[in-house]
Parts: C-alpha cells; structure tokens; sequence
C-alpha cells in the first residue's frame, strides 16, 4: 500500500510498519480533494476527539526525532588510554611492577620508574580528555529544529499543545511565522507560502494550495508542508500525515546518521607513526635484551635496562603535545569566526584540497537586493545592498509609479532590527523585501501609499500563472497592481505607461521589452515584470484583473555576493585548493554568483544538474569530476552531495563541505570537514557538521584553511623537536652497550623527565608559531603524505645525530678522566653521577637551541627573531632551571641518581649545545641559495 506523500511501499509491508515510524498509509493524500483527504487519514474538519489522539500518541510514538548519539563521559576517558603510545607505556609500567616484586632485593628505582611511566600516562589522559570533553560539549541541536508547541483542533477545539503530541490525523492550525511541526497535506489555504529552504536549499517562498495534485517526489507537491519549514505568508489548515522520524526531515536526519564520520588526514598519520615508532621502540629494547642477556646480568636487571631503550624512543609528551597543540589552533579560529567542535578538525582543513561550498548565504548575504529597475527603453541603476534603505535609485522620478505598484502588490514586512548588532530582516518572501526597500531607495513612503489605496483583493501567486495580483480601491476607483514573470506578464499587457506617458504597447516595444530582460537574466538577476489596470469594482474575475494591463517596467534583483568572499576564492586558488559551488538554485543564478566571486573564470565552465547526475554512473561522475576544473552543481538533492563527496573522495581529495539547510547534513558529515553556518544555518546543519562558520563567510574558510596549515606545519615542527631528542638518548645508551660500559649512560626515569619535565612546554611554544609568510602558497599536501616524511625524519636524523654525538662524548669523556675500569663502576660511583648529569643537562640545554633552530624550515633564526616567541624561551628556561634542581638539589639527586656540576661543565655543554643550531643555520643558508640559483646555472 502506497504511503502518503511519497508513493512508495512501506518499509516490512502493511499497517504495521507505517504505525511503527509515526507514518499512515492510505492511498496518496496529494490526489485527494480536501473531504477526502479528512476520509483517508480518519479525522474531520473538526480534528481527532481526544480519545482518539491518545491512542494514536501509543500507536506512533511522540513526534519527535531520537536524540543525536553522544559520547559518554566515561567513554571520552577511557579513549584516552587506547592510543598506541599508551598502550606500550601502560604494559611497559605494568611489566616494571612486577619486576619490582620479583627482585630480590627489591630496588626504589625500579619501583619509581613504573610509577612514573603511570604517571606519564595518567597526565597525557587528562589533558586529552579535557580538551575533548570541551570539544565534545554541544546542545542537543536536532530536537530544536521541532517547534515546541502548535495550534491544533482537537473535537472542534483550537488548542496549543506541544508540538511532540501531534499526531497522523491532527488538524493543524498555521499563520505566518510559524514553524510546521510535522508533514501534514494542506486542506485550506489563504495566501499560504513556505520556505523550504532548510529541506530544499532554496530559499524563494513557495506558495501552498488545497488543491489536489499528480504523483511526483514529495517535496514537489503544492499542496503539502514539512517539518522543520517556515511559514513565511498567509495562513491556513492542515491536517498530520507523518510524524517524527518519518517526515521527509527526518528522512534526511537518518540519511545523516547512517553516514559514517570520515578520519582526518592527521588521524590516520599519526596511527601510522605510533605503530612504526612503538614497533621500532619494542624491537630495539628486544634488540638490547638480546645483546646483553650473554653478560650474565640478570634478566630483571636486563629488562629494566631495555625498559630505557625502549622508553627512549617513545614520545611520552606527543599525545598531550598534539592536544594542546591542536586546542591552540581552535582558540585562534575562533578568533576568526571560526568554532571548532573536534579537535582534529583543525589539521584537517589545512590538507583540504576540495571546497564543496553552498550559495545562499555562505558566497552570498542571503538578502535579495534589487540592482535594476528598467523602465521606458532606459536602465535605472540601484546602488547599495540588503535589507537596509543604503542607496538610491538613478534618475528615479520616472521610475516611481512602478515602485508604489511593485510595493503595494507584496505580502512581506520589513522587521526593525531589536538589538545592537541585528540588522533589518524580512518576514515574508525575500524577493518582496527586496522591492519594499528599493521603493524606500526612491524616496517611497509605503506605509502612506497603502493607507491611500488599501487593498480589498489579493490572487495569490502560483507557479502555473506566474503572477500575483492585488487589487486596491483609489481616490477615482479600483486599481489591480499586477507583478510576475516578464513573458507571462508581457502576453497580458495591451498598453505601456513609461515616462508618465500611456501608449500601445507596439511589438517594437514588446522586443525592447524581452531583450531588456534578456539582459538582466544574463547578469544573474532575477526578472520581474511590474503593471497595473484600472478597474471597476473591487470583486473582479482574476482573468480581468490580470488581462489588458499596462506594462510599467521590469526589476532585476540578486543576493549580492559578500564583498569579502572574492579575494578568499583567490587565496584558495593560490593555495591549490579547487572551490566547486554545489547548490539547490538555477544554473543561471549559480553561474552568475560564480563568476562575480572568481570560482568561474572561463567562458564555458561545466554546469550539472541533479537530473543529469541521476543519469551518471560512478565511471561517468568521475570522469566529471577528474576533468573539469570548473564546475558547478545546481539543482542538487542531499543524496547528489553526499555521492559528489564520496566521489572527490575516491580520488584521493581531502573534501571540505559547507552547509546550512537540513538536506546537507548528510554530506556535512560524510565529508573529510564539514563547515555549517552558525548564523542562518539549521541546527541538524550544525549538529552534524565539524567545524562552524560564527559570520557565516567564505572568507573565514580560507582563514581557517590557512591557520590549519600552520598547525600542521607547527605539528612537524615539534615533531622533529621531540624525535631528535630521542636519538640523543638513544645513541649513549646503544654505545655503552657496544662498548661494554655496564651501566646505562641516561636512566629511564631520567629520559622521563627530559621528555615531560623538559619538552613539553617548548614544543606547546612550538605549536603556538604563527603562519609562515607563504603559507597560502602552497600546494595542499597529498592525503598519502606520511606526517614523518624524508625530509622530516632527515631532519631528525641531522639535529638527533648532532645531540646524540655531543652527549656520547661528554659521557665517556668524563668516565675515562675518572681513570676507574669499567667493571668497577656501579650507580653510587660519583663520577658515573657527574656523568650521567652531564648527558641529561647537556640533552636538555642542546634542546634548547634546537626549538629555535626548527622554528623555520629555510628562515635563518635572525630573520624569524629571536625574541618573536617569548613563551618558547621561557619554556626553555624553566627546562634549564628544572635541570639545575635535579643536579642540586639532595631529594632529586636521590630520585635520578644525580651529582651537582661544575661552572665549567655548564660551559662545556652550553658551547656544545649550541651547535645543532649553529648546523641548523648553515643547513638553511644552503638550501637558500640552492632555490635561488637560476635554473641551468652554474652548480
């Protein structure tokens, strides 16, 4: 059996499955006249008795959506410890313990070791979860979207109840400026329109009708509204035939919900970079377990040193480093209009590669302004833009009886604006907003006009006539004022008022008209038609009313584009990033806005439909998408922008999708970022997307795209901060080994003070280093580039190499002075302490200078400045001062073994510290003159 509204067959077939979803199913309710429309859904003009609505409130369950899922708390927490690093450091402390308890004797070091390897994992855990529970905390957006209470008839009562208790069989009572509480079939109308927009994505307002109509898809159909639309004009009744999750609304919030959310370009690095770094961590401490076992150490002993080794090699500081990092990126976003709801969205946005962007509202400023009245063979140019009077009409005194007229045949009202920082809106059909406020541009007061000639007759406009029709009773008599497509118009008119002067309208004067229009289409505007007649009475047949008028004139309107988004499709341009419109509009109007924004600069750009895209397959669409260059989608379905993306996607791109209506949620969520507008967008827009627009520009994607590279870039640097380091305590250790030296030259609880006590914060500053000058100038990186790329882990190797040689030789150095055999060394030796000190200060102080050197890749330090990051040199500073306590202080020499050294040490480490910056330097003068040198030059 058919369901209503959609003609299709219930889900498991039959009465039952209709019940269950909150949806009838007699035949199609569109075909129905109005009495038999109350028939097929067991109600009457009257509405449901109040028994009866109880039991349907049992049978279809409240109208209303089921919650968005959200993440527990307690599940947010735990994620923390399933990150691989965690993971090996939570075993390498479990493990540690019960080596404690199997020594014998039991020795405090091994004890203090695990615990500070629980330690290192319990603070990664709550910085991660604290920045991801803020991230996390958003409202419960979806049930916002359901108006919270509606007028009913309920026995022929007119009440308000809560918009949840509606249900199939409910009579509904709508005005302008309601919200519509479910999918209902209109049963009276009086001037009824709808915005469809957050369904559709077009914002015209569509005028409603009782009348019966064909099948077809369900949002064609005239004569029903959906839930989550507005009422923008007239009023009416209308009676449930669908409900909660079973309106066409939440059709689209299931297609959202069934869309999986795709993992970030970083996600998916950083998982490659934990495995290979945690298997090469497990694999060189087995490595060194090996090498060892032959010595006769025992095994608890050599798996305490190979514990070293392999917590060496581990980034005990990334994850947190990551979070904060990324966090830091979120705030300057927002900063930038810009909100954030995941973390990893942020890196996201600097690798995206494809811009899927809406129309309305994102490239435009959602407010139609007329920008032409053409009148007597002469254009009249209207200068400003949206709703406020800013502007004025050219030469406008010949052009004002087609103003009063054009502003007395309009429903819409202009609404003052009620705070500081509102602005005008329109409450009615923004195309009549548009016209009541050019008239205002031309010195109109439409208030007085109207009160001169009140309206006594409205024929609504309807997409069959094309025109709508108000009649006024004058000073002399009757007036019709008559506005509507030019050619439908046109075929109406007899005679043309132009210049105060009335003549036959010739056919000379009728091809002046259609080339006028023509002209004005070309441009992007949309065209009205505006005429007039003088009439007899106030009750004429609509067929008088709208026959032998007098033409006035015509107007072309367009939401202007915002002035700042032209320059933002330039810099997406520059960065390599391909901007692609995807809209619900007409291919006239979206190639227009296009072009006036730079998407479109060729004269023959690719425009596709959603009819053409249904006849493609997967093949077809990505030829499409692979060869053109400039393309522009129009007339687009949820499901065509959800396919485009997964399309983009096959091919490798990284696709950022914007959006505000409902119908995008399902590709908002689909896409690699999904960017929902926070000032005109819908709450599903919002509640599926990950990042939110707060001014609802363009302008602010570019803006993020750019700070989203530079958290990437930061991201590199203090990668190659933080792994270079770790060759530095690598390599004592292994050569200790190698040389037969029986005690490690840096402990693990040493190297875990360096990595969180000495680390942390300078790679934080790292993270905190504005964009480099030529961001934006760059191609997006590929999705398959790896996060530790060659140049990367060079660079690593380079700095790492540098470190590690330095401390190796201050270590032995020290030892062989002390003139003892390398058998006779044991932890309580003061010169293996002086020794052991000597290689954390000198890691931590070759540190130092090694944040400033990866500050840049190819800027010397002088250019960046030295001073330009304050916040790294105190990072660095308290590392040093942390340093020296160790080396001083008797509760932490106890702790990590230490000695104090001398003035002279110091000396030593700091000339040796320097000079991983210093090669650094020298690296960067190199690759300078490298780029410099003209191609086909001298080598």
């Amino acid at each position: 059996m058919p369901t209503i509204g959609t003609e299709q067959s219930a889900p498991d077939g039959g009465e039952a499955a209709g019940a269950a979803s909150g949806r009838v199913a007699p035949p199609a309710v569109r075909e129905l006249a109005a009495d038999g429309v109350y028939t097929a859904l067991g109600t009457s003009r009257r509405g449901l008795p109040a028994a009866q609505a109880r039991a349907g409130l049992e049978r279809y369950g409240s109208n209303e959506l089921p919650p968005a899922g959200r993440r527990a708390v307690w599940w947010l927490l735990g994620a923390q410890f399933t990150d691989l690093f965690a993971i090996v450091l939570i075993v390498a402390s479990g493990i540690t313990f019960l080596a404690y308890w199997l020594e014998e004797p039991r020795d405090v070091g091994t004890l203090q070791l695990a615990l500070a390897i629980l330690g290192v994992v319990v603070l990664n855990a709550a910085i991660g979860f604290a920045q991801e529970y803020s991230a996390e905390r958003t409202a419960q957006a979806l049930g916002a979207m359901v108006p919270r209470t509606c007028r009913v008839l309920r026995g022929g009562e007119r009440l308000e109840l809560p918009a949840r208790e509606l249900v199939p069989g409910d009579v509904v009572v709508l005005e302008a400026g309601d919200a519509v509480p479910a999918d209902c079939r209109v049963v009276e109308a009086h001037e009824l329109a709808v915005n469809n927009a957050p369904l559709t994505g077009e914002s015209n307002a569509v005028g409603r009708t009782a009348d019966p109509m064909a099948a077809g898809p369900p949002l064609e159909a005239h004569n029903c509204v959906f839930m989550g639309t507005d009422v923008v004009a007239g009023s009416g009744r209308a009676v449930v035939f669908a409900t909660g999750a079973a309106t066409e609304f939440g059709r689209i919030y299931r297609l959202a919900a069934a869309a999986p959310r795709q993992k970030t370009p970083l996600q998916l690095q950083v998982a490659s970079m934990a495995r290979r770094v945690a298997g090469a961590a497990l694999a060189i401490g087995a490595l060194m377990f090996a090498v060892r076992l032959p010595t006769g150490e025992s095994a608890v002993t050599l798996f305490v040193f190979a514990l070293g080794v392999m917590v060496a090699l581990v980034p005990e500081g990334l994850p947190a480093t990551l979070s904060v990092s990324l966090a830091i990126g979120v705030r300057r976003m927002a900063r930038r209009h810009a909100l954030i709801k995941q973390l990893l969205a942020v890196e996201a946005l600097g690798s995206t590669t494809v811009v899927c962007t809406d129309k309305t509202g994102t490239l435009t400023q959602a407010e139609m302004t007329v920008t032409q009245v053409w009148a007597g063979g002469a254009p009249h140019p209207v200068s400003g833009v949206g709703y406020e009077p800013n502007g004025e009409v050219a030469d406008g005194a010949p052009v004002r009886e087609l103003l009063r007229v054009a502003g007395l045949c309009c429903n819409a009202r202009l609404v003052p604006p009620t705070g500081p920082r509102e602005r005008r809106r329109v409450l009615g059909d923004t195309t009549e907003g548009a016209l009541l406020v050019v008239a205002e541009k031309a010195g109109m007061n439409l208030g007085a006009e109207e009160a001169a000639a009140p309206r006594v007759t409205e024929f609504p406009f309807d997409s069959d006539r094309k025109l709508m029709t108000t009649v006024h009773r004058t000073g002399v008599g009757y007036q019709a004022c008559v506005k509507g497509a030019p050619g439908e118009l046109l075929a109406r008119c007899t005679d043309r008022e132009w210049d105060g002067r009335r003549a036959l309208l010739t056919r000379a004067d009728r091809e002046a008209v259609v080339a006028a229009g023509d002209a004005l289409a070309s441009q992007g505007l949309r065209v009205l038609g505006i005429a007039r007649r003088e009439l007899d009475g106030p009750r004429p047949a609509q067929e008088e009313a709208e026959s032998a008028l007098t033409l006035l004139g015509l107007v072309g309107m367009l939401d202007p584009p915002r002035p700042e988004v032209t320059d933002a499709v330039a810099a997406c341009r520059r960065a390599g990033i391909r901007v692609v419109m995807v809209t619900g509009d007409h291919p006239l109007t979206g190639e227009a806005v296009a072009r006036r924004v730079g998407i479109v600069r060729r004269p023959d750009p690719v425009v596709v439909t959603g009819a053409r895209l249904d006849a493609m397959d997967e093949e077809a669409l990505d030829a499409l998408l692979a060869e053109s260059s400039e393309l522009l989608l129009c007339r687009v379905s949820p499901e065509h922008k959800m396919r485009v993306v997964t399309a983009f996607q096959r091919h490798g791109e990284v696709v950022a999708v914007t959006g505000d209506g409902a119908n995008d949620a399902p590709a908002l969520k689909h896409a690699d970022i999904g960017v929902a507008m926070g000032a005109s967008g819908t709450d599903v827009a919002r509640e599926a997307a990950s990042m939110v627009l707060l001014d609802d520009s363009f302008a602010s994607i570019a803006t993020a795209v750019r700070l989203g590279r530079a958290v990437y870039q930061n991201i590199r640097k203090f990668l190659v901060y933080l792994f270079s380091h770790n060759i530095g305590e690598l390599i004592p250790i292994l050569a200790a080994t190698f040389a037969g030296f029986p005690l490690v030259p840096i402990s693990a609880v040493q190297i875990l003070a360096i990595d969180l006590g000495s680390d942390v914060l300078p790679a934080l500053a790292l993270g905190a280093e504005p964009p480099e000058p030529d961001v934006m100038d760059r191609s997006p990186r590929s999705r398959h580039e790896r996060l530790l790329s060659a140049a990367v882990v060079g660079r690593i190797l380079f700095l790492g190499g540098i470190q590690a040689a330095c401390v190796s030789a201050v270590f032995f150095w020290h030892i062989g002075s002390a003139g003892i055999p390398f058998d006779d060394f044991t932890e309580d030796t003061l010169a293996y302490q002086e020794a052991v000190t000597m290689v954390q200060a000198g890691i931590v102080l070759s540190q130092f200078f090694n944040a400033l050197a990866v500050r840049s890749d190819r800027q010397s330090i002088l250019r960046v400045g030295l001073l330009s990051n304050p916040a790294l040199l105190a990072a660095g500073g308290f590392g040093v001062a942390l340093m020296a306590a160790i080396s001083y202080l008797p509760p932490l020499q106890a702790v990590f073994n230490t000695a104090p050294l001398a003035a002279s040490d110091w000396a030593v480490l700091g000339g040796l510290g320097t000079l991983p910056l210093l090669a650094d330097e020298a690296r960067k003068a190199w690759l300078r003159r490298r780029a410099a040198r003209p191609k086909g030059g001298p080598r």
